[in-house]
């Protein structure tokens, strides 16, 4: 594509001509080649102008810049080089991606899910029911992404524009018609998904979380809103909301100019609701009641809050055009989300073990109360095993001990990702919310002993709850990151078990 063609869609503060012909973007000067566009802009740990010779020398055509000073070095010292100044550099990453790549996201319909929890598991059902129902996708996550049927990692719960359309490129490429996204609120916020037309906005829920960015809970509260006003784009044509959640009103102001489907377990004033729930260690069943009738749905997914994903989903399914009997049919056959409520194969040790992502004291919560109901009728106790992330918020620790410690029956507080902090440091805060109660807890810094302590504690009949990390792999350090999975770790000490 020619430099000038692709540069007319750019919002320009200033912009220079050059006879060249670009082939990609970056933002990246290490992954650039030759004949790309490289897009310069600051962040909030590096400033990208620093890194425009590199970008030249690895072949860079073009310039595009948020600094007044790098703009006119390159005019002064490439004259050969296209170049444009431009205010906002992550909206100029989306509009010259977009402009390079031609235009993807325009498409696909696009399905965006945000919220404090539930992301991924109500953008994994509304893709499995997208897919049930003969259509071929793009889902991109926080556990995976997914391109049609090839199945890639995922760095980032929501990528930087460029990376994004280019994952939208590859699924057109491979006959995708929709596309689902969790937007995270920093993404919203940093505008990583600007000028990505949203067809379905859904909020599943807002509790406390990321304040060690956002602030308050009312910057984060704005951030997540961003969605429902359109990011450079008009608002979404149909925003799905939970009636249920603390902040409906705020949300429903937001989405003021889109179509409102509202979904409830408890509010009976939304549109889309349930009766006769049955929660099941198996499975879940309810009556989905709709303005256009009702239908029973049944779903190997079990708990009150997959209920509330349930109805996310299957209410943006149905506003992508599903019917309700298609809907009711994709739910029967939905897989378990990894690192979401995960059981562990435990043998004949007649212990469950659960790995979940669950972070937030609200999360916690919902996790505990959730197995609390699968071991009522069989006399069983609740272990719960968590640790909070370092270099976060740190005003969450305390609540989520107060909030293990209430619903539990045996708390083991360990390390989760503590970064540049010391762990025993961490453990120390989440302690003074704990100890508001007088359940019994371990502290196990180490994350691999602790698991190994929280299910040799347990027997026959209990449930032992690894919270945190989910699906995660690694286990973040100060020195270093090192492979570290909850998943194998447990299924490691369960054998250890079984085998005497």
């Amino acid at each position: 594509m020619n430099w000038n063609d692709a540069c007319a869609e750019l919002t320009t503060l200033a912009s220079a001509n050059a006879a060249v012909d670009v082939n990609g973007v970056e933002y990246d000067s290490r992954r650039v080649q030759r004949g790309d566009v490289f897009v310069a802009m600051r962040g909030g740990n590096a400033d990208g102008n620093r890194y425009i010779d590199a970008a030249l020398t690895q072949g860079a055509v073009a310039i595009i810049t948020d600094s007044r000073d790098a703009f006119d070095r390159v005019r002064r010292e490439h004259p050969a080089v296209g170049a444009a100044l431009v205010q906002h550099g992550r909206r100029a990453l989306a509009e010259i991606s977009a402009s390079v790549m031609g235009h993807p996201e325009r498409r696909l319909a696009l399905s965006a899910v945000t919220g404090t929890n539930g992301k991924t598991t109500t953008a994994f059902l509304l893709e499995s029911m997208l897919r049930s129902a003969g259509r071929t996708c793009v889902l991109i996550g926080t556990v995976e992404t997914h391109v049609g049927d090839e199945v890639r990692g995922s760095p980032h719960t929501t990528p930087e524009s460029r990376d994004v359309l280019e994952i939208f490129g590859d699924g057109v490429k491979a006959g995708a018609t929709e596309a689902v996204m969790e937007m995270s609120s920093h993404a919203l916020d940093q505008e990583r998904v600007w000028r990505l037309p949203v067809d379905v906005a859904i909020f599943t829920n807002l509790t406390q979380d990321h304040l060690d960015y956002h602030g308050t809970m009312e910057n984060y509260f704005a951030a997540k809103a961003k969605l429902f006003a359109g990011v450079g784009t008009p608002p979404p044509r149909i925003a799905v909301l939970n009636a249920d959640d603390f902040h409906f009103a705020d949300f429903s102001e937001a989405a003021r100019d889109s179509r409102l489907m509202t979904y409830a377990v408890s509010n009976h004033v939304a549109e889309y609701r349930v009766e006769d729930v049955q929660i099941l260690p198996e499975e879940t069943r309810f009556r989905w009641v709709t303005p256009g009738g009702s239908v029973p749905i049944r779903s190997p997914l079990t708990g009150r809050v997959n209920v509330y994903n349930l109805l996310a989903a299957s209410c943006a399914a149905l506003a992508r055009g599903l019917t309700m009997e298609e809907i009711a049919v994709a739910a029967e056959g939905l897989k378990q989300v990894p690192g979401r409520f995960q059981v562990v194969p435990a043998g004949e040790t007649g212990i469950t073990v659960v790995v979940d992502y669950a972070h937030t004291d609200d999360a916690l919560r919902n996790l505990i109360a959730l197995a609390r109901e699968l071991v009522r009728d069989r006399g069983g106790r609740v272990i719960t095993l968590f640790g909070c992330g370092g270099d976060r918020d740190r005003t969450k620790r305390s609540k989520m001990g107060r909030a293990a410690s209430e619903g539990s029956d045996l708390v083991v507080l360990t390390s989760d990702n503590p970064r540049s902090e010391d762990p025993d440091a961490i453990i120390t805060e989440v302690l003074t919310g704990a100890r508001e109660t007088s359940t019994d807890c371990i502290v196990e810094a180490d994350r691999a002993a602790a698991i190994s302590r929280a299910i040799h504690s347990a027997k026959r009949g209990d449930i032992v709850l690894l919270a945190g990390k989910g699906h995660e792999k690694v286990q973040i350090l100060r020195e270093k990151t090192v492979p570290f999975d909850d998943v194998v770790v447990a299924a490691g000490v369960l054998k250890e078990m079984a085998c005497g």
